[in-house]
């Protein structure tokens, strides 16, 4: 089965890195100069996307060529593509969450969701069970990226 490869490095001197290996050999890397708010957003996309099926979310359009350095100004590649999944936008929504510390439940975090995609957008529709599940190996993550030590690397391989 051909995977992405997905390996976040704990800074040590430095900052934490995020490297993607697609299954031809090449890869692009990025350096989290956001103090820390990167790693836990990718080990979100990580668990919202392997979670839901998603394929046409973050790591699946890094796989399909994009580079990390292209979501984000000037947007080399353009916006999103039309036919991503909606998993940018779950995943803002459980930042969100996070930050403010207020849980959502499915059915308001699905609403949430529809709004920002809009009508033309892959629809978002999540069950309890699932964000029950997305959020548990979400806090299975990180709880892992925490009990890494400087310099140590969290491996990651993401089914295509």
């Amino acid at each position: 089965m051909d995977a992405l490869r997905i390996r976040l490095k704990k800074g040590r001197d430095g900052p934490h890195s995020l490297v993607c290996i697609r299954p031809d050999g090449s890869h692009t890397r990025q350096h989290d100069r956001t103090g820390g708010f990167f790693p836990v957003h990718d080990l979100t996309h990580y668990a919202v996307e392997t979670g839901l099926g998603y394929r046409r979310g973050f790591f699946g359009i890094v796989a399909d060529g994009w580079d990390l350095t292209d979501f984000g100004a000037p947007w080399p590649k353009g916006p999103f593509p039309a036919d991503a999944d909606p998993a940018e936008v779950v995943v803002g929504l459980l930042d969100a969450e996070r930050a403010g510390g207020r849980i959502m439940a499915a059915a308001e975090l699905s609403w949430g969701g529809n709004q920002v995609v809009g009508p033309a957008g892959s629809p978002v529709s999540i069950s309890e069970e699932q964000l029950g599940l997305v959020r548990a190996r979400r806090a299975e993550l990180v709880a892992a990226w925490k009990a890494l030590e400087p310099g140590e690397t969290m491996d990651l391989s993401f089914p295509l």
